[in-house]
């Protein structure tokens, strides 16, 4: 379904691309989100590939006919979970970013990323990009629900540095979208070597060089 995100409507394709919740009761819907978030939990520690049904059910405290009764089979259940993340990740960056009109609030942001991180030594990575490498390659609804959050995450950070921009923070040359990209790339290239590393500092040094290219473009 669109996200609400502070009083505005957001159009996500995801919303057409992931199988659409059937009407549960109350009950049924906390048992549907339970079983949700339980996957999500196994698949960002243990991978997609590795977590079985019967680990979800157990993790949810849920029966088989409850498990099948919400999702057809594990493909369906992985959708859910992309559904889940990408919603749980935009919320957070909209949070973060939609206030974004500064240098420093751009070192703000990547300090609570970092943080966040260290948090598990960087074992576990970003929960959707964990997710892309495992899924991209197998199910392409799944993949386009991920491109697209990707997207609108890039977006959120091109809003903010072109609110730099119309402030004179940034230089009128400086391209808010490519730079954008550019962090966006740092951002996900550091949570990988991170999480091989178990060791935040390969994250840092990306994000840091990748500021460091946004620190050119700023007003003297």
């Amino acid at each position: 379904m669109p996200i609400i995100l502070a009083g505005n409507l957001v159009s996500v394709t995801r919303s057409e691309s992931v199988e659409a919740e059937p009407k549960l009761t109350p009950r049924g819907a906390a048992t549907r989100q339970r079983i949700i978030e339980a996957a999500a939990n196994l698949m960002y520690v243990k991978g997609v590939g590795s977590t079985s049904l019967d680990e979800v059910r157990a993790a949810s405290g849920t029966s088989k006919s409850q498990l099948y009764n919400n999702f057809a089979d594990k493909e369906e259940l992985v959708r859910a979970v992309v559904q889940f993340r990408a919603e749980e990740i935009i919320q957070r960056e909209h949070a973060a970013l939609e206030r974004l009109r500064s240098f420093n609030g751009l070192v703000r942001w990547r300090d609570a990323l970092v943080q966040r991180n260290a948090l598990q030594k960087g074992a576990y990575g970003c929960v959707l990009g964990a997710l892309a490498g495992e899924v991209s390659d197998q199910d392409e609804v799944a993949r386009m629900a991920l491109a697209e959050t990707f997207d609108e995450w890039e977006r959120l950070i091109e809003a903010g540095l072109r609110r730099m921009q119309d402030s004179r923070t940034l230089t009128p040359d400086a391209d808010p979208r490519t730079l954008a990209i550019g962090l966006m790339a740092a951002l996900q290239g550091g949570y990988l070597l991170a999480q091989t590393a178990h060791d935040i500092a390969p994250m840092e040094v990306a994000l840091d060089m990748a500021l460091d290219h946004v620190r050119m473009f700023l007003s003297a």
